[in-house]
């Protein structure tokens, strides 16, 4: 089954289940759907950070500095950001993601997805799935911020970031 294939729960304005997709469906309809944040540091406190493939669906061959994805039909938020954060770096064993706050994300031009952000410590050895990752590193918060300009990263793992850095601010 190909990625567009894969059902998605569509929501409403409240995170309520209002229906299912094909995900290439709820794309091409901007149906607002769930999906996952997830950032992972190694054991130096170093977060991982990637550049898409080129066949991705949405973003390809951009930078992100958090693995995740869609929330599949049925399947909670904790869920998907155990499984996906497993799937990207290619470990099993993760401890489960902490959860840190839910928002929804538009990217003003009619897509619309709620995004759950987790954190989760990742002293596993990784080696992400060459379908979805084409380089990848731990670096440090400074790296990333320097690269913040330079790097072309996805749009709403930018806003993730943002949003995570004013969380942790608040705290």
């Amino acid at each position: 089954m190909s990625s567009a294939d894969e059902i998605l729960d569509i929501v409403d304005e409240n995170d309520r289940v209002v229906g299912r997709s094909p995900r290439g469906e709820a794309y091409a309809k901007g149906l607002r759907h769930r999906c996952v944040f997830i950032e992972a540091r190694d054991a130096e406190n170093r977060l991982f950070v990637h550049r898409r493939t080129p066949t991705k669906l949405v973003f390809p061959s951009q930078y992100d500095m958090f693995v995740g994805g869609v929330v599949g039909a049925g399947e909670s938020y904790d869920d998907a950001a155990l499984r996906e954060a497993e799937e990207e770096l290619g470990v099993s064993g993760l401890p489960r993601p902490t959860f840190l706050f839910k928002f929804l994300y538009d990217d003003g031009a009619g897509q619309t997805w709620f995004s759950a952000v987790y954190e989760v410590r990742c002293e596993l050895e990784v080696s992400p799935q060459v379908e979805e990752v084409a380089w990848h590193d731990f670096l440090p918060e400074s790296e990333v911020e320097r690269r913040l300009t330079d790097w072309a990263w996805v749009p709403d793992g930018l806003a993730a970031y943002e949003r995570l850095r004013a969380h942790r601010a608040a705290r």
